[in-house]
């Protein structure tokens, strides 16, 4: 089976004019063959996200115009646009809705669903998108709308901003990319106002975005970042806040929005595979945007000198929102016309520079979370998540049932480039139930093709092995499909394992179930609202390799050999406190430096020559 959303590179998407103009003229012949009698444009399907999408399809009517003048689109922007403005427009308090500070205040909003009290809590962002909508119809109105019209939208935007500024709380949802685009949507309203008014809207905007935003930003992986849903980061709305930061950049030259993206830009390019995988987010785990993320991937990885365009997007929304029938439809339209309006190119070249949370090379990466243990490792064109044993997971030693990973104390990291090979050396003290504090030293080395994981820590009494990862995905062309199995060798013995028990606890990879639907099925409250990063942490046990130390280690130590993708015999040897050598290259971890990191040596082959970070 394929995995349903993450699909091909959003870089492989031709983003000349040409291109684009042809996809304007599909929206317009779709648009004027679905317009009524009344000026509606929201597809005949439309149920939630509804109440800004026709205003989205007259935006992208009138950027078509702009673009190509055809004569047809005048009138349909005129009819489309008094529908929106005479029927999709609310003033009475929705009920139910919970996060008013003013009642009855008379200020219009737009409804996620437009029956009374039917699912309300949607209406805080749903206002967002219509104030977003309706400020590119007005950057975008020239010779096309007329004053009586433009007059009475410039008024429904003030509006839409002082409900969502006044009337509610800001940002009811804890969700990053809403409150940047309610941001965003502020600084471009600041620029169809009188000049009076101009300047206080505008430093009102970036007042909320510094004091309700900026300073609440979450620490994850070594970046400060926008908080969504609850969470750190979310793989579908992180790379959305990443255009929104660019839209922020580009309309406002303030520099905390270039920082903070920039910032952003590498969090992403440093937990992304190679490939384009990555899972996890307090929302959707593994459901990835589209175009809504290209203008914020495509501007920062130019500012960053990154390849964030290997990123996987979701191709059933390649170019905008569709339904299930294919029909376009208006959610998110503004960021299609922004993406449009950026000419930024594609920076296609991944980053040379050593990134704390990153090893990259060629077809292999390594992902790393916080307490740098992998959270995605790739190679060979599989995925391999960090697999769980008893409640615990990660990748590293295992005795008795505890998984040796979790630090307690500092990390140590170097990186090395010599002869053609990238490494990474992590070292990190860690406590297990005997309370004895144990340094486990994990050495990744990789030629680009394949990812060579020594372990070393000092001698356990007993049989441990080497929680080595959950083999869950491979690349298939332009699709990624579930496997049960990777291309994984290991110096000692090596064995694969299924849970022994069933159940939505036990994550069993020759299932027909996606990470994404396990961690839901773990979570505390409903799909869509409650978290699955959550929800995957009471994961019991799952598939995964499991490999035993390797023969010839020194006494003092125990270590664990495995390497990750093609090759022919794995027979490392050890040597010292700590000597490695295999087939392809020869390392030494030597003594520690005047900061506690250990020294690393690396050369290809069987010799040594000393090549430091």
């Amino acid at each position: 089976m394929h995995l349903p959303r993450q699909l091909g590179p959003l870089h492989d998407l031709p983003s000349t004019p040409e291109a684009y103009d042809a996809v304007l003229a599909d929206v317009v012949e779709q648009a004027l063959a679905r317009l009524t009698a009344e000026g509606n444009l929201e597809h005949p399907d439309a149920d939630d996200d509804i109440g800004d999408t026709s205003l989205g399809i007259t935006s992208l009517l009138a950027l078509a115009w702009q673009r190509s003048k055809d004569a047809r689109l005048p009138d349909a922007v005129h009819r489309s646009l008094a529908f929106h403005l005479r029927e999709r427009v609310y003033t009475e308090d929705n009920p139910g809705y919970p996060n008013l500070t003013v009642r009855d205040s008379g200020l219009p909003y737009a409804r996620y669903v437009l029956e009374a009290g039917a699912h309300p809590i949607g209406d805080w962002p749903s206002t967002v998108w219509a104030l977003l909508q309706a400020v590119n119809i007005l950057d975008l109105a020239d010779g096309l709308v007329d004053d009586e019209q433009r007059t009475e939208l410039t008024e429904l935007a003030r509006g839409y901003w002082r409900w969502l500024t006044e009337a509610t709380f800001f940002n009811p949802q804890e969700a990053g990319n809403q409150a940047i685009g309610c941001v965003v949507g502020g600084l471009m309203l600041a620029r169809h106002v009188p000049p009076e008014e101009a300047e206080p809207l505008r430093e009102r905007a970036l007042a909320l975005y510094a004091e309700k935003i900026r300073a609440h930003r979450v620490l994850d992986r070594g970046a400060l970042l926008p908080p969504e849903h609850g969470g750190a980061y979310d793989n579908n709305y992180g790379p959305i806040s990443l255009s929104f930061l660019a839209q922020a950049h580009r309309i406002s030259g303030e520099e905390m929005f270039a920082e903070d993206g920039d910032a952003l830009a590498r969090y992403i390019d440093a937990r992304l595979t190679g490939g384009g995988f990555d899972n996890g987010g307090p929302r959707y785990s593994e459901q990835h945007s589209a175009f809504e993320s290209v203008l914020g991937l495509r501007y920062f990885g130019a500012r960053i000198g990154s390849d964030l365009g290997r990123y996987r997007g979701d191709s059933r929304w390649a170019r905008h929102a569709v339904k299930p029938d294919g029909g376009v439809d208006g959610h998110f339209a503004w960021m299609l016309v922004w993406q449009i309006q950026d000419t930024t190119p594609w920076h296609r070249d991944p980053s040379t520079a050593p990134a704390r949370h990153q090893l990259r090379a060629g077809s292999v990466s390594v992902a790393f979370d916080h307490h740098m243990t992998p959270a995605l490792v790739e190679a060979a064109g599989t995925y391999h998540l960090p697999a769980a044993v008893n409640r615990q997971h990660g990748f590293g030693p295992v005795l008795d049932g505890f998984l040796y990973c979790r630090p307690m104390g500092e990390i140590r990291v170097r990186d090395v480039h010599a002869d053609g090979l990238t490494a990474k050396l992590v070292s990190k003290p860690v406590v297990g139930p005997d309370h004895v504090l144990r340094h486990v030293r994990s050495l990744y080395v990789t030629d680009g093709t394949s990812l060579w994981v020594t372990v070393a820590v000092e001698r356990f009494t007993g049989t441990p092995y080497l929680l080595s990862g959950l083999p869950y995905a491979a690349d298939d062309g332009d699709r990624v499909r579930r496997v049960a199995q990777g291309e994984v060798t290991a110096a000692g013995a090596l064995r694969l394992t299924h849970p022994a028990l069933q159940g939505p606890d036990h994550f069993d990879a020759r299932a027909e179930l996606t990470q994404e639907q396990a961690a839901f099925a773990l979570a505390a409250d409903p799909r869509g609202y409650g978290n699955p990063d959550e929800g995957w942490r009471h994961l019991v046990t799952s598939t995964a390799y499991e490999a035993e130390p390797a023969p010839g280690a020194p006494e003092h130590l125990h270590v664990f050999a495995v390497r990750y993708g093609p090759g022919g015999d794995f027979t490392p040897s050890f040597e010292g406190d700590l000597t490695v050598r295999t087939e392809e290259f020869t390392a030494a971890i030597g003594a520690e430096d005047a900061h506690g990191v250990p020294d690393l040596t690396l050369t290809a082959g069987q010799g040594l020559s000393r090549a430091r970070r």
